[in-house]
């Protein structure tokens, strides 16, 4: 018995061993054949040896059996002899799978799962067309959207950070040192994660390879982009100043620019998209796209999955959302009701959209949802409460298991998340990429009547689903494999 815990501390040793190895192998599969390996819907490549072992150790939770870097190993190093593909791989799944079949020819098992992707790599063939982008607006949102468009340059993303646009007048020596700075540091996210460097004499940002132009502008008008060799770009509205098409159109004006994607809720016939629930309606012919809401993005996936298996009969949504820069950190005039008041001293009783714009997103709901939101002293996570009559009966046990399976073999995979545990908080969910988690120690559910409290990242989750839609504007499609059922 004194051995044991010599025991456990040589198997952690020897797990992060296997788990160094496995990290150029994923980066190989990742650079040379685009194929993103994934661990149930968590992204292997570019993290750390830690990151690995605690992704493994997290199949526990969803499928009650224990999966190792030991097991996935040998189906990573088969993947890198079989000339494989562009995919999105989810090991985990596969490594479940094989564990239970006793194991064997990791080769032969992976070579039959990933048919028909093997022998599919053509060296000459190129990733495709690149798509230039344009960050107009430099604030939470951009800041974050700079972030992950850089961690994902490279491979099959083909999206490309070219420029941001901001305002700015003086020593844009220093401006430029403040914005890298931002970027480089942030008090929720924590540092970026690479090296940035400034050229005041070119005004840009290199940021880990990434040439990115700064360019000083105070309305679209007044950019050529093309001056900059950036053509056929999507601008990507940060700002929220136009919200609807007359005023998003002044982009489409510009020199080098194709469309353009609004951070927040369309006004008007705008097409409001929910990744993974209407992305499919985006056509070639659409040239102006909102992403909707943070809000809005977290509750139409789990609305979707619920409306599908129980049917909503009718309900209403409270948004406990962190305080945002809109609002005052002090006591002042503020043209929106209840606003002026201190943001984090204050819970700020509000109005919200998203219950009326899930209508925009999911059709079969319109007029069965009412809304409203409290801003709280947090700067970020938020959570939405959906209270929901239903038109048949369940229980919490019950719902809870659909909702688990749905966030692991589902297309709404990259959209839902599940966590079951007493202890987690709002920190907890800072920079999942999830549009929401499902917290299923709080659901309450009995009869036609269900309660489901879903947490998200109202910056970092939505960012990714702002992503997702420049990957579809790119023509960017993976098939997924395992095919979920």
């Amino acid at each position: 018995m004194s051995q044991q815990p010599d025991i456990v501390f040589q198997q952690w040793h020897d797990n992060q061993a296997v788990a160094e190895q496995m990290i150029p192998l994923i980066g190989s599969l990742y650079r040379r054949n685009n194929v993103v390996t994934t661990m149930f819907g968590r992204s292997l490549f570019n993290r750390s040896v830690i990151r690995i072992l605690k992704d493994h150790r997290f199949v526990r939770k969803i499928e009650g059996t224990e999966l190792s870097v030991q097991d996935t190993f040998p189906l990573v190093q088969a993947m890198t002899q079989l000339n494989l593909g562009p995919a999105h791989v989810d090991v985990g799944k596969l490594g479940v799978a094989f564990k239970k079949q006793g194991g064997g020819d990791a080769l032969a098992f992976m070579r039959e799962q990933l048919a028909e992707i093997v022998d599919c790599h053509d060296p000459d063939a190129g990733n495709g067309e690149p798509k230039d982008v344009v960050l107009y607006g430099f604030g939470r949102i951009g800041r974050i959207l700079a972030r992950v468009l850089i961690e994902k340059a490279g491979g099959g993303n083909l999206l490309r950070l070219k420029a941001i646009v901001v305002r700015g007048r003086g020593d844009i020596a220093k401006d430029l040192e403040k914005r890298a700075s931002l970027l480089r540091r942030d008090s929720v996210h924590g540092p970026f994660d690479g090296t940035i460097s400034v050229c005041p004499e070119t005004r840009t940002l290199t940021a880990n390879g990434n040439v990115i132009q700064v360019i000083y502008a105070d309305s679209p008008s007044d950019v050529d982009y093309t001056d900059y060799g950036i053509n056929n770009a999507v601008v990507v509205d940060n700002t929220g100043i136009w919200r609807d098409e007359a005023g998003l159109g002044q982009h489409l004006e510009c020199k080098g620019v194709s469309k353009a994607l609004l951070t927040a809720p369309g006004k008007g016939d705008l097409k409001n998209i929910v990744y993974g629930i209407n992305h499919g309606d985006i056509t070639q012919d659409d040239r102006i796209i909102s992403a909707a809401s943070c809000t809005t993005n977290a509750i139409v996936p789990v609305l979707k999955v619920m409306n599908d298996e129980y049917g909503i009969e009718h309900g209403h949504v409270e948004t406990v959302h962190s305080y945002t820069n809109d609002q005052n950190l002090i006591d002042n005039y503020h043209k929106g009701d209840r606003r002026g008041r201190s943001a984090p001293l204050n819970m700020v009783l509000t109005e919200t959209g998203a219950a009326k714009a899930v209508s925009k997103a999911l059709p079969e709901l319109g007029g069965k949802l009412t809304g409203n939101a409290i801003r709280v002293p947090t700067p970020n996570v938020s959570m939405a409460i959906l209270n929901l009559s239903l038109e048949r009966e369940t229980d919490a046990e019950s719902l809870n298991d659909y909702l688990r399976r749905m966030s692991i073999d589902s297309a709404f995979q990259k959209q839902i998340d599940f966590v079951d545990s007493p202890e987690v908080v709002s920190t907890d969910f800072v920079g999942n990429r999830h549009a929401g988690i499902v917290d299923a120690k709080a659901t309450i559910a009995q009869g036609r009547h269900a309660v489901v409290y879903v947490w998200y990242d109202n910056e970092f989750g939505y960012s990714c689903q702002v992503i997702r839609i420049l990957q579809q504007i790119s023509n960017v499609a993976f098939c997924k494999l395992p095919r979920h059922a």
